[in-house]
């Protein structure tokens, strides 16, 4: 096998994956986004699961990608741990039928007119068709169609190119000799693996071992291991998908794994356990495609029959090999609180939203309380907690907001109604605020990474204002947990006084820019920074006013701000010169 062959065994692999790639994107945007509703509204049972999972992955032709998918649903709570193992041993098998679609290559009819029906007329006609209707056709649905075709033509060339590659090989003896080493199972296993690791798809895998067989020299002592091997290797890129994902996320990523691996373990004990007392003729078998695929489908249906009925022990497995954090287990023990069964006695379920939000405020506090040290003093595992805290706050946001959803179709008395108002007017503003957290946290390793320095003034301007938002934190928070009205009344004149000080320090941090005192790289950051805190303290104000007008029956902002402005009640006027004393820059 010469350079030239190389080149056109790695042109091959490019274009069978560039194909596959192709067809299974077209196919799903001609589905749209049913694909995914049905995976996450119709897996109840088991066996429903590992039917969708099946169906889904034969049409997207990838269980890398179905499997992703379903860490991602589980990882947001539209799915569990269960449902998902279900449709991963269904994407099991509907990934073997990549191999018998690259069958069809093999396939060559005779000479004269019958010709017109070998596989490479009939890939060339399909990829005539589809270039027509991706180029000419104006329905959006039928230039899917057209990438479909056409990636459908590009692997079946690809897979031309690769077979006529790897021909000369047949009469290598050297290449043979390396075969015959793959017949070690825990050799083959291993190249599999690894194999399949590097190409991140079983598929593409498998497409080049039935290549490879097209030579004559792969026999089935070959093509066994290295078949349990691409599955193994198969779960690289779902386990790479759950880097950074939640618990939930993570067990998923590794139910694949852990379904694999079974699935090798049981498979080679069996046919090399019997082989240890029967000694199979079928060793010696040499492949082709077809049988490469059939063993592919048999090993695939065999793993998925066996483990369907253990699901719940599968799910015993990796929550017991993933740990929870203690702040993950926290968060859980939060989340028990808000029972459905609680729905039907509304003051329980007001009283269980009332502890939940008083925590997802907790933890909001927290957050931006850490990310605002983080200017002034920089810690990568501080800078860490704070990204994993903005996790949990969304995660109190996603679970408390639809338990809230449902309580509002109970009958509510009025102080129920009214408790249940302010908790979803404050609900986002919580949220937010850590967001604002995540962005002060970006800001301070981009201070951290680039070594900026601000002057001695700005860097003065900077306390004094975190000195403001720290209190309007305190005061805002507060009021909330404790219910407490007349530290809610405080908070409008402290978030005015913050928005003017915002403003007079961006005036002077402009004139320190064009007098040269600050470089324009650490303007940028240092107005990022303002903008934030000024949003901190906007939605300290929107908690503090949702408490104040739903009291009332009302609920109007804009309205509130600008009456209570100009009556200058509640010691408005009092309160913001005490305030704008207090941060005098």
């Amino acid at each position: 096998m010469g350079v030239s062959n190389l080149i056109s065994l790695l042109g091959g692999v490019a274009l069978f994956l560039f194909g596959m790639t192709l067809m299974g994107e077209g196919l799903k945007k001609v589905a749209g986004s049913k694909l995914e509703l049905v995976l996450y509204k119709l897996s109840s049972t088991p066996m429903k699961g590992m039917l969708l999972g099946t169906g889904v992955t034969a049409v997207i032709q990838s269980s890398s990608a179905t499997s992703v998918m379903v860490v991602g649903f589980v990882n947001s709570g539209m799915m569990n741990i269960r449902q998902a193992i279900s449709i991963i041993l269904g994407a099991l098998i509907g990934t073997s039928v990549t191999g018998w679609i690259i069958c069809l290559s093999t396939f060559e009819g005779a000479d004269g007119w019958i010709a017109i029906f070998s596989t490479s007329t009939i890939t060339a006609v399909v990829a005539v068709i589809g270039i027509i209707l991706r180029m000419f056709s104006k329905k959006q649905s039928d230039r899917h169609v057209g990438d479909i075709l056409l990636g459908f033509a590009v692997l079946m060339f690809g897979m031309q190119a690769m077979s006529g590659s790897v021909a000369p090989l047949k009469e290598s003896e050297s290449f043979i000799r390396l075969l015959t080493a793959f017949s070690n199972p825990l050799l083959g296993i291993l190249i599999g693996a690894i194999f399949t690791s590097v190409l991140q798809s079983s598929s593409a895998a498998v497409g080049i071992l039935q290549a490879l067989s097209m030579t004559g020299a792969v026999s089935f002592s070959v093509a066994y291991p290295i078949i349990l091997g691409i599955a193994i290797g198969a779960a690289v890129p779902v386990l790479l998908s759950a880097l950074g994902a939640k618990v939930e996320g993570r067990r998923t990523a590794l139910a694949y794994l852990v379904i694999e691996i079974i699935g090798v373990m049981l498979c080679a004990a069996i046919f090399y356990g019997a082989d240890s007392f029967a000694d199979f003729a079928i060793k010696g078998m040499i492949m082709n495609p077809v049988s490469v695929a059939t063993v592919n489908s048999i090993f695939r249906i065999i793993t998925t029959l066996a483990l369907l009925p253990a699901v719940g022990i599968l799910e015993q497995i990796v929550t017991s090999i993933v740990k929870e954090s203690q702040a993950e287990r926290s968060a859980n023990e939060e989340f028990d609180r808000l029972d459905e069964r609680f729905l039907s006695h509304p003051a329980l379920a007001i009283e269980q939203s009332r502890l939940t939000i008083n925590s997802m405020a907790r933890t909001s506090r927290e957050n931006i309380c850490s990310a605002m040290a983080l200017l002034f003093e920089y810690d990568e595992k501080e800078a860490e907690k704070v990204e994993s805290r903005e996790d949990l706050v969304d995660s109190y946001e996603d679970r408390l907001g639809t338990y809230l959803m449902k309580l509002t179709r109970s009958e509510l008395s009025r102080e129920e109604s009214e408790s249940l108002s302010k908790y979803l007017h404050t609900l986002s503003d919580f949220e937010r605020i850590s967001d604002h957290a995540m962005n002060v946290c970006e800001a301070a390793q981009e201070i951290n990474e680039k070594k900026i320095r601000f002057s001695p003034d700005g860097a003065h301007e900077l306390l004094v204002l975190s000195g403001a938002v720290n209190e309007i934190l305190d005061l805002s928070f507060s009021a909330f947990i404790e219910e407490n009205i007349e530290k809610a009344y405080m908070v409008e004149p402290l978030e005015e006084c913050i928005d003017v000080l915002c403003d007079e320090i961006k005036l002077r941090h402009v004139d320190r820019l064009q007098g040269g005192i600050c470089s324009l790289q650490s303007g940028f950051v240092f107005n990022d920074i303002l903008t934030n805190f000024e949003r901190v303290a906007d939605h300290c104000s929107n908690v503090a006013i949702a408490m104040i007008e739903l009291r009332d029956d009302t609920y109007d902002t804009h309205d509130y701000v600008i009456s209570l402005k100009e009556l200058r009640s509640h010691n408005f006027d009092e309160l913001y010169g005490h305030f704008t004393e207090k941060y005098e820059i």
